[in-house]
């Protein structure tokens, strides 16, 4: 790789970071960058988890050090996740990528309809009520959004936001510091599965982890600093450029 690019990949690193420690979707623009300069569809997807599992690693201990990642809470969740990411990483070269990203795009749709529709789900922690959810539904839960992030890392963000307002009830704070640590937690056991399958470039992805890095650093900040109202704009934003992509419209 000329050297030219290698503060492109960084770049988009850091963007992809800050944005996947906002909301979700980064690996949205990481792993087609990575397929641009050359790897194959597997290998991007195994390489991205390097960045992934770093920028993670930064992001945790950022919303930790402010006090708001629950790790009461994210514990149960957490062995769900990382259940369900094995199995998801093993299949993940016998599914039609293709037809996923498009069902993934139209649930994308569905989800933004309702962060505009309905923004107080999103904004308000009503975790009380969350005392009254079934386990096994939301183990469940949190076992298949696993699975599909051991499969394909894009759009899984959103999936575990989703869960984490709408089953357990925080707000969009809460939410993405539990979401940044569930997928810290599961993604080694992912990575492990591609690089035993000989499908991680180390280079590459310890360059794009720079990026990543420094953009989950940010991310944090500004995720705690500015609020859930703020957070629910860039999720929107996340949303709508994320459904478009996987449904094919750009």
């Amino acid at each position: 790789m000329e050297w030219y690019l290698y503060p492109a990949v960084v770049s988009v690193g850091f963007i992809a970071g800050f944005i996947n420690t906002l909301a979700g979707g980064g690996s949205a623009i990481s792993v087609p960058f990575l397929i641009f300069l050359g790897l194959p569809v597997n290998v991007a997807n195994g390489t991205n988890r390097i960045a992934i599992l770093l920028q993670n690693a930064v992001g945790s201990s950022g919303f930790a050090k402010k006090k708001v990642l629950d790790f009461k809470k994210a514990t149960p969740l957490a062995v769900a996740s990382v259940l369900g990411a094995v199995p998801g990483a093993l299949i993940a070269n016998n599914l039609n990528e293709l037809l996923m990203r498009r069902i993934v795009g139209v649930v994308l749709i569905i989800m933004l309809l309702l962060v505009i529709f309905k923004p107080d789900i999103w904004i308000k922690s009503k975790v009380e009520k969350s005392q009254n959810r079934n386990a096994l539904i939301s183990f469940i839960i949190f076992f298949l959004i696993g699975a599909y992030g051991g499969f394909i890392q894009i759009g899984t963000g959103f999936f575990l936001i989703a869960g984490l307002v709408l089953i357990e009830k925080l707000d969009l704070v809460r939410s993405n510091a539990i979401k940044v640590f569930l997928i810290l937690v599961y993604t080694p056991l992912a990575l492990l599965v591609f690089i035993l399958n000989k499908q991680v470039d180390f280079k590459l992805g310890l360059i794009l982890a720079i990026g990543n890095m420094a953009g989950a650093w940010v991310g944090s900040k500004v995720a705690v600093s500015w609020g859930p109202k703020f957070i629910r704009w860039i999720l929107i934003l996340a949303l709508t450029l994320s459904s478009a992509k996987l449904l094919g419209i750009f």
